[in-house]
């Protein structure tokens, strides 16, 4: 009848079989070819099987298994696609290759007098390439993206060079899980980060400073007045988000004590049983004598120092970086009690809503990036 789309019935040998079996059961094959594979099985076992029953057989549309009746019916007997049309690949995956290889390259190994390469750093030196030839920068850029290469970009970082990191670090990270020594807390026993922000400028604009409009940023002028600086030093606890504060003209030993006396005078630190103080190697606190000489005047006090260049395992540096995105910057202060004041006014601010971090790196985190990190020259 007009109308009705022929019904294509292909026949396949028993080594095609064979091979469809095994490529059926094989998990590494690729989806698409064992789903062709599983197709050829089931014809065989069923050859008047229409193709909507099959389709759902295989949770496929009809289309596609009319397709491939077509195809091994009027074609060569293949699971494989076929060769798309269109332009033919100019450049070969070795060439792809070669230019990941050049961008993961300095550009110092190949006497360039520059930094880091961009997309027409690249094209300018892959011109002379016999074996290349020219190729756009966006072609370039695509190439590189498939593999998330971006040589234009870097980040910062720095090599831990204490040779007890782990042993320094692990008992801070417990703490901050809750447990000392393989013991859970008690109530009365508290864990405090603390540290000091230093040299927080007050920079009064030049002129008067407009906030947002309709369709407008937020103004601030570029050049300003320096006002002086100040020192926060601050102590979080890490447990129940209660942060303590104060500004002081200078940092050292003297500002530092303040702080801790601000914290342990006052309850529930000063009946504790124990307050563990994690703190830097700042020059202020720094040493087994800092220690000793704070665990004379409060005896519950336990002062811990994180290894060299770890302030990245003090919490207290998390609440320093909301500090200077929500408060300091932009920096617009008529002077040092104006600086001060909104400070302190932020920090009992934030506490009002605030939670405790929920900080889920463990010792078993260091332990495997400490591992990576010994294979990095």
């Amino acid at each position: 009848m007009p109308g009705l789309k022929p019904i294509y019935r292909p026949t396949f040998t028993p080594g095609q079989i064979d091979a469809a079996t095994r490529l059926s059961k094989k998990q590494t094959a690729p989806f698409a070819v064992v789903q062709r594979a599983k197709l050829v099985l089931l014809l065989e076992q069923q050859p008047d099987l229409e193709n909507p029953a099959a389709a759902r057989l295989l949770g496929r549309h009809e289309n596609w298994v009319r397709a491939w009746r077509k195809r091994w019916v009027t074609s060569d007997y293949s699971l494989e696609d076929q060769p798309r049309s269109g332009r033919p690949r100019i450049y070969t995956i070795q060439d792809h290759a070669q230019i990941k290889a050049l961008a993961c390259e300095f550009p110092a190994q190949r006497e360039q007098p520059l930094s880091r390469y961009s997309t027409m750093d690249l094209v300018r030196l892959i011109k002379d390439e016999k074996n290349i030839g020219r190729m756009s920068g966006s072609t370039i850029w695509r190439i590189l993206d498939r593999d998330v290469i971006k040589p234009w970009r870097f980040r910062l970082w720095i090599f831990p060079r204490d040779p007890q990191f782990i042993e320094k670090a692990n008992p801070i990270l417990d703490l901050y899980q809750g447990c000392w020594q393989g013991q859970a807390l008690g109530p009365r026993e508290f864990v405090l980060s603390a540290d000091e922000k230093t040299s927080i400028q007050a920079r009064r604009r030049t002129h008067a400073s407009r906030p947002c409009n309709p369709r407008q940023l937020a103004l601030f002028e570029h050049e300003y007045e320096r006002q002086g600086a100040i020192q926060y030093l601050a102590a979080l606890d890490v447990h129940r988000m209660k942060i303590f504060g104060r500004c002081e003209p200078h940092t050292g030993k003297a500002s530092f004590w303040r702080l801790v006396d601000d914290v342990m005078r006052q309850e529930p630190y000063a009946s504790a049983e124990r307050v563990f103080w994690i703190v830097d190697n700042g020059s202020s606190h720094r040493g087994p004598k800092a220690a000793a000489e704070l665990k004379e005047k409060y005896p519950q006090l336990t002062l811990l120092h994180l290894p060299v260049h770890a302030s990245w395992l003090n919490q207290i540096e998390i609440y320093f970086s909301i500090v200077q995105r929500k408060v300091l910057m932009p920096n617009d202060f008529e002077n040092l009690q104006t600086l001060t004041d909104r400070i302190l006014a932020f920090q009992e601010y934030y506490v009002q809503n605030a939670k405790p971090f929920n900080w889920r790196y463990t010792r078993e985190d260091l332990k495997r990036q400490y591992q990576r990190l010994q294979f990095v020259t």
